[in-house]
């Protein structure tokens, strides 16, 4: 399966845990997708570490930007569900999240202008931790679409798609492939953010 290729295995299927790499004998943990919960696993598979970031967490970081939120007098009874930054429910978290989030571990997030195309992004940068990006889907043949978040890091030099769509991680097979790759996530509407260490 390419990298960037949608797994069909049950999207619904929680699972996570630690996978060889082909290219040694280092592990890739990669946690798979359980309900709208994707900036999650995108977030810890991101980090390389089991609960890095918790649900709670996350949610704690979306009802503390609720309390700054601007359209607070806009909210209706939904509201109380359908949060501004997230699903209480089902997770479904969004943008503002996961930038929060990262700044507590010491990174910050630059969102990539998609006009310079992935071949501008440095990616043998020393600051640089990984990708993220949020593309695009469509589920139920169709009928329900929105967004899901992805991880994109480098191990031991090698390159992966850690979506948690997929059964196990997939290996780029050189950052040619991997610009390719990004390319086409923006070329369909999809967005890409550089995760960078602070310095």
């Amino acid at each position: 399966m390419e990298p960037g290729a949608k797994s069909e295995a049950n999207q619904n299927e929680e699972g996570s845990g630690a996978v060889g790499s082909s290219g040694g004998s280092s592990k890739v943990y990669h946690e798979r997708q359980r309900m709208q919960f994707c900036l999650l696993h995108a977030l810890n598979n991101l980090m390389q570490e089991k609960e890095s970031f918790t649900r709670a967490e996350l949610d704690g970081i979306s009802e503390n930007l609720v309390l700054t939120d601007p359209n607070k007098d806009k909210w209706t009874p939904l509201s109380l569900i359908f949060k501004p930054h997230h699903n209480a429910l089902t997770g479904n978290y969004d943008v503002n999240v996961l930038i929060t989030a990262l700044e507590t571990r010491k990174t910050n997030v630059v969102w990539h202008d998609r006009r310079k195309g992935a071949s501008s992004i440095d990616l043998d940068a020393g600051a640089l931790v990984g990708l993220m990006i949020n593309v695009p889907v469509k589920r139920l043949r169709g009928l329900w679409t929105g967004r899901h978040w992805v991880a994109i890091r480098s191990i031991d030099g090698i390159w992966f798609n850690l979506d948690s769509d997929f059964s196990s991680p997939k290996q780029f097979q050189g950052k040619e492939q991997l610009i390719e790759f990004l390319d086409s996530i923006l070329s369909q509407g999809g967005e890409l953010m550089i995760v960078l260490r602070d310095e």
